[in-house]
């Protein structure tokens, strides 16, 4: 099949597989209007479509930390049990509706507690909303498991919290942890106590590294402090020349170190210049795991389906390449092998052989 006739109604019925997805950042436009009236906050607009479009314009600064900004309003509305309940299940109803099979969900819960819940409720009840969300879509025919992890934020003090938060958590659907927020000047071995703790306690955990920051965030979050994924890692391609990999770039390959990557977002922060340019692409042709994803997809306003088709599109994948990075997503997710195991041979596979 030509990579340029793969329709969109093929790509959406395509069973994904999201790794990097901040609850905060995709929220329907709607749902921050009303919530927002209901508490009392203003926002830029109050009409939906022109929110998704102020949205994705502010995003679209090349600016990282200008991008990180865009978070105020959606967070605003996160600091009630009923705005958490609400976006927690409609989360995992627009994976459904996006064919995401598996989910995982990330977002720093330090951030939800400006009200009066405190880190353990908010966890709670986001995980009270993604059930509901996941009984649904069973019930409509649209199955998909979602699991979380816990961020904590590198630039503030709650780190360690949150890693206890995670192993708190871990049999009771928080699968994983992560640090996020801006990376230049708050390098992740600042966290490494916290990194330690996650090890001792077996909770696997990834690190936002190599977006805003090069190389030595991403040498850091690696071989310092062990990560078992990276978000985003486009610069890695700094320790790339012609081809032949550096001693870093050959460890994560080697390793089969994920790569998170979020072509949309990375343009919009200016880690990347064009989805046909995107790294994404000749990570993959050289032997990456890398993975596909949308990181934020009100910001971004973005989908799987809109991130796959842009690849498509732009950067001449096939379905074969969709596959690939969809199969590789589930052999990195932080959950068993024999489940990671049974919706490759069983969902995925299947799904990707029905449109070949």
């Amino acid at each position: 099949m030509s990579s340029t006739r793969i329709e969109t109604d093929t790509l959406r019925r395509l069973p994904k597989v999201v790794l990097h997805d901040h609850l905060d950042g995709g929220l329907r436009p709607a749902t921050v209007v009303e919530l927002a009236a209901a508490v009392g906050h203003t926002l830029p607009t109050t009409d939906p479509d022109e929110l998704a479009a102020w949205y994705f314009d502010a995003a679209n600064s090349g600016d990282l930390v200008r991008y990180i900004a865009t978070f105020e309003h959606t967070l605003a509305v996160m600091q009630t049990r009923e705005g958490l309940l609400r976006t927690a299940e409609e989360y995992v109803l627009d994976l459904a509706a996006d064919g995401v099979v598996y989910g995982e969900v990330r977002y720093a819960p330090e951030l939800n507690t400006n009200g009066e819940l405190t880190l353990a409720e908010v966890v709670e009840t986001v995980q009270e909303g993604l059930a509901a969300g996941m009984a649904k879509a069973a019930a409509a025919g649209t199955p998909v498991q979602v699991r979380t992890l816990l961020c904590g934020m590198r630039m503030f003090d709650r780190v360690a919290e949150a890693a206890d938060l995670a192993v708190a958590f871990r049999d009771a659907g928080v699968v994983g942890f992560d640090i996020a927020g801006a990376e230049d000047g708050f390098p992740p071995a600042d966290h490494l106590a916290a990194f330690e703790h996650l090890r001792r306690e077996s909770v696997p955990f990834t690190i936002h590294a190599g977006e805003a920051h090069g190389l030595p965030s991403i040498h850091q979050a690696v071989q310092v402090c062990g990560a078992q994924r990276i978000g985003h890692g486009v610069r890695i391609t700094e320790d790339i020349v012609d081809g032949k990999l550096g001693r870093l770039a050959g460890w994560v390959r080697d390793r089969r170190i994920a790569l998170e990557m979020c072509p949309t977002s990375n343009l919009q922060t200016g880690a990347a210049t064009s989805i046909a340019e995107h790294p994404i692409t000749a990570l993959k042709d050289l032997g990456f795991r890398v993975t596909l994803n949308t990181d934020n997809r009100l910001v971004s306003g973005t989908t799987m389906t809109r991130e796959m088709s842009l690849l498509v599109e732009e950067a001449g994948w096939t379905i074969e390449d969709l596959r690939t990075v969809t199969v590789n997503a589930l052999k990195s997710a932080f959950i068993p092998y024999d489940e990671r195991k049974a919706l490759i041979e069983d969902v995925v596979l299947p799904g990707y052989a029905s449109a070949l």
